[in-house]
Order: structure tokens, then C-alpha cells, then sequence
């Protein structure tokens, strides 16, 4: 060693390059996150597509309903009828029981208003038992395709 030049000196020692395992804390709280958005988002989709399914399978029974009367207006009556029945029993099990009038005012309730009791509707109890029945079949079609509407979106809006 020259005392003239100083101490032999090394060269600057580098720390090693930071491992990409286990990432920093920073991280992990953003893959938690990341994780949470996706599970959600996966939850929102599988209950919009199985709302859209029941939407879809209550409108093909309807229509199933109204196709197999083949334009007898007693035979339509007693297709809608069934098929409000089988509707009703998703949340109103007593319903089964109910005949005639408190059949139609269970109904009315059912969409707020009288048209089941007072209107066309009452061609539920009354066509299925004539032989002849009089009455506006596309009217009592639309009156239970908008039973359908309004009881679908209301079981939806609770759930």
C-alpha cells in the first residue's frame, strides 16, 4: 500500500434487486379489491341472467297458456285462470283455496284495481262454465299479461 495514495478502496457494493416475491403490502390490498369488484360483478350478472331466465319462461308459459285454448274463449277463461293460479301460488300460497268473487278480488289486489272484479276479468269464473262464452278475449290477454308484468317487476323490486 502507497501511504501517498490512501487506503486501497473497493468499489460501491449494490444491494441486491428487490424480489418480486411477496409483493408489498400495497398490493395485496389492491388484489383484495380487485377480487371483491370481480365477485360482485359476477353476482350482479348470475342474478340478472337468472331474473331474465324466470322473465323469459313466465312469458312462454303465458303464451303456452293462451295458444292451447286455440281461440275457444271457455277454453282461454279457464287457460288464463289456471295459469294466474299457478302465478299466485309463488307468493301467496293461500291463494289456492280462493273461488269466485274473493278469486277476483285476490286479483285486484294483486295489480291495484278492479278490472278482474268489475271488468273483463270476471270472465275467469264465469267463460270456463258456459258453453258459449261472450267476451273480449284480447281485453282479458292484455289484462293478464299486464298481471304478469306488474307481478313479476314487484317480486323483483322485493328481492
Amino acid at each position: 500500500m502507497n501511504p501517498a495514495q490512501g487506503p486501497e478502496l473497493r468499489d460501491i457494493h449494490l444491494p441486491p434487486p428487490p424480489s418480486w416475491w411477496p409483493p408489498a403490502p400495497g398490493w395485496w390490498l389492491l388484489a383484495a379489491l380487485f377480487l371483491v369488484i370481480v365477485i360482485f360483478t359476477f353476482l350482479y350478472f348470475y342474478k340478472k341472467m337468472r331474473r331474465r331466465h324466470r322473465w323469459r319462461a313466465l312469458i312462454a308459459e303465458f303464451d303456452r297458456a293462451v295458444a292451447m285454448a286455440h281461440g275457444d274463449a271457455p277454453a282461454l277463461a279457464a287457460a288464463l285462470s289456471g295459469f294466474l293460479r299457478r302465478l299466485s301460488l309463488t307468493d301467496a300460497p293461500a291463494s289456492a283455496s280462493l273461488t269466485g268473487d274473493a278469486w277476483l278480488e285476490h286479483l285486484d289486489k294483486r295489480i291495484a284495481s278492479d278490472e278482474f272484479s268489475a271488468g273483463v276479468g270476471r270472465a275467469l269464473i264465469e267463460a270456463p262454465y258456459r258453453a258459449q262464452a261472450d267476451y273480449d278475449a284480447a281485453a282479458l290477454i292484455a289484462l293478464v299479461r299486464r298481471t304478469v308484468h306488474r307481478s313479476f317487476h314487484r317480486e323483483a323490486a322485493h328481492a
